[in-house]
């Protein structure tokens, strides 16, 4: 019961310190001019986004780092090496889309770094993640838990901690492309991996990562009052890979790494669309969908961006509580 009082406080906390962050750095966002640029092939659908500022995601992200470490040092939370590994992968990602938006801005256009600087610098994060998860004596097992079934798959379990990483990071960035689209399943996936934590009370500092997800939950939440459409602000990539890294890293230390397919049902989709479009389009020459990510092309075939959204919301929502019932209850 402690666990939830904690974790409803620290929802709360984060949302009211988002909100008061906002109101703060969207003014100064917009004094620097840090602004999005649209791409070219979506100028006739969000021509009304052009000027948007972007780097909005440090509106989630300074609160839910900072709470969290007054929470540690008053007391109210342990920081443990669980908690360490977790907000290492926030932290780390995080810098990784700063830099990149940084130079996007600096440059007034869509390039920031390249493909190669971002991949290789992901997979560094992802394995000194993978160094630190078995220093803390953590075994390498690919676990299902519904059936029981545990295998230890040595080396390859490294990989599989690489691609975890990287492939949700990267499915989070490409789902962000419409008004309040990866801050609100961003909110449902948090908030199901805060409750997957509790749950998990085998692993060291699962009470620590639980009270993390909530906080991150409520200022994504708090997030959202500036997201959401007609956006204010985006989260750009200094928001969504951290988002999409952390997912990983929740579902990898409660050993729930298959049931992120689940949670994460959304930015499957969003990702196999764009990989089926590439892969076809060498093939054949032709397109699949008129435009990927999957979400462009209910726009190109004239649906409203906020249904959409809603749409998707509604996805993310139902997947997750199946989820929960496997993933907690079964």
């Amino acid at each position: 019961m402690l666990i939830l009082t904690k974790s409803i406080m620290a929802m709360m906390i984060g949302f009211i310190s988002a909100v008061l962050l906002g109101l703060i750095l969207l003014p100064i966002l917009r004094k620097l001019h840090a602004n999005q640029t649209i791409s070219k092939w979506l100028a006739r659908e969000h021509k009304a986004k052009q000027g948007t500022p972007t780097m909005g995601g440090l509106i989630f992200i300074i609160p839910s780092v900072l709470v969290m470490m007054i929470l540690v040092f008053t007391g109210k939370a342990e920081f443990n090496y669980t908690l360490g590994i977790i907000l290492f992968t926030f932290i780390g990602y995080f810098l990784i889309g700063f830099i990149d938006d940084f130079l996007i801005i600096k440059r007034h256009n869509n390039k920031g770094l390249t493909k190669t600087q971002k991949f290789t610098m992901q997979v560094i994060v992802a394995i000194i993640f993978f160094y630190l998860f078995m220093k803390g004596e953590n075994e390498p097992l690919l676990w299902i838990h519904f059936l029981h079934f545990k295998m230890n798959i040595g080396w390859l379990y490294g990989v599989f901690i690489l691609f975890v990483l990287v492939a949700s990071s990267n499915a989070v960035n490409l789902t962000d492309g419409l008004d309040g689209l990866a801050g609100g399943l961003s909110v449902i996936a948090f908030l199901t991996f805060g409750i997957i934590s509790w749950n998990t009370d085998w692993l060291l500092g699962y009470a620590d990562i639980s009270i993390f997800a909530f906080l991150l939950t409520g200022s994504l939440l708090g997030f959202l009052i500036f997201n959401t459409n007609k956006a204010k602000v985006f989260m750009g990539d200094t928001g969504s890979l951290c988002l999409g890294a952390t997912l990983g890293a929740y579902a990898i230390m409660t050993r729930h790494e298959l049931l992120l397919i689940v949670i994460g049902i959304v930015f499957v989709i969003e990702t196999l669309s764009c990989m089926i479009q590439i892969f076809v389009f060498k093939l054949t020459g032709k397109r699949v969908f008129p435009m990927t990510p999957i979400h462009h092309s209910f726009e190109k075939k004239g649906m409203k961006e906020a249904d959409i959204v809603k749409m998707f919301w509604t996805i993310g929502l139902v997947a997750s509580m199946l989820a929960l019932v496997y993933g907690v209850w079964l």
